[in-house]
């Protein structure tokens, strides 16, 4: 990275020209930030509980700890932006934002991947559950995500920040990215960072397949129970698990199958928001107002 580089700012998307505009986008979203925070923050809370003490809970309590650094990385500098009517980050704070994005992405889809596995022996081992699932099992399996999170952070830091950029230096984006900085790079090879972006795709590609594998041996063992005892298996175990992997799999591939645009509109900006914020604000919602466990933790502790 040359010197010129570290010193130059970049200039972020901006929902409006109108400061009134710029002022309520950033009361909104200071509005969200704050409810998706006391949301997952009361997840591990919760999970503190003596009855809550499964490796559901272990890994339910580390992935609300994620969103919680997740939606921080790029919320609050939006909200500070809005409210000062600028658009700015510099270029540290930029690599930053790249570094802790992919770190926190790949972090993610480990831990969902730890989840269905908990799942799979849940429902097709019960008896055996608490041998399988230890505690220092699941500190293994937390640690080797949050490992390989950071290693991808890394990799496509540097990978991004190896180009050169053009003079412009604006960013089609309110938050930087791998996909909108590439779009703003004046380099024509961008060997390193395919590369890494087919490394990366291939990891995903393995968590998603070891998501699948697992819930088709848990449909398997499903469909041989009962019909009440299936659906409460189905509705208190996977449900929950099944809509966050969805979130997870709509808000990565609208983000990114989307094609990063030379002029952004309204609906990119809503797009990256969705992207960005909705897994954090979702999470909460998802575990906790349909969890009866996690209801009765939660008015234990009041």
């Amino acid at each position: 990275m040359t010197d010129h580089m570290v010193d130059t700012d970049f200039f972020l998307m901006e929902l409006s020209d109108s400061k009134q505009l710029q002022v309520l986008q950033g009361f909104m979203f200071l509005l969200i930030y704050l409810v998706s925070l006391m949301g997952n923050l009361i997840i591990m809370l919760t999970t503190v509980d003596h009855c809550l003490h499964s490796s559901m809970y272990f890994f339910l309590k580390d992935l609300s700890f994620l969103y919680v650094c997740f939606i921080s990385v790029t919320v609050p500098k939006l909200i500070l932006n809005s409210l000062s009517h600028r658009s700015t980050i510099s270029f540290p704070g930029c690599v930053c934002q790249v570094f802790f994005m992919v770190s926190f992405a790949g972090t993610e889809i480990s831990i969902l991947t730890a989840l269905s596995c908990d799942c799979y022996v849940a429902i097709c081992h019960q008896l055996h559950y608490d041998t399988i699932m230890e505690r220092a099992e699941c500190m293994l399996i937390l640690a080797a995500s949050w490992l390989f999170g950071s290693l991808f952070g890394v990799l496509y830091s540097y990978g991004t920040f190896s180009l050169s950029f053009c003079d412009t230096r604006k960013v089609p984006q309110f938050f930087c990215d791998v996909p909108s900085l590439l779009k703003i790079s004046c380099s024509n090879m961008h060997v390193t960072i395919h590369s890494i972006l087919i490394l990366g795709l291939t990891y995903g590609y393995f968590c998603l397949v070891s998501i699948g594998f697992s819930y088709v041996y848990i449909f398997n063992t499903v469909l041989k129970m009962p019909f009440l005892k299936r659906m409460s298996k189905v509705f208190s175990t996977c449900m929950p698990h099944h809509i966050v992997i969805a979130t997870f799999l709509v808000t990565d591939a609208t983000a990114y199958v989307k094609p990063v645009p030379d002029s952004p509109q309204l609906w990119d900006f809503l797009v990256s928001v969705f992207y960005s914020v909705m897994p954090p604000s979702m999470n909460p919602i998802i575990y906790s107002l349909r969890n009866n466990e996690m209801k009765a933790a939660f008015w234990n502790i009041l």
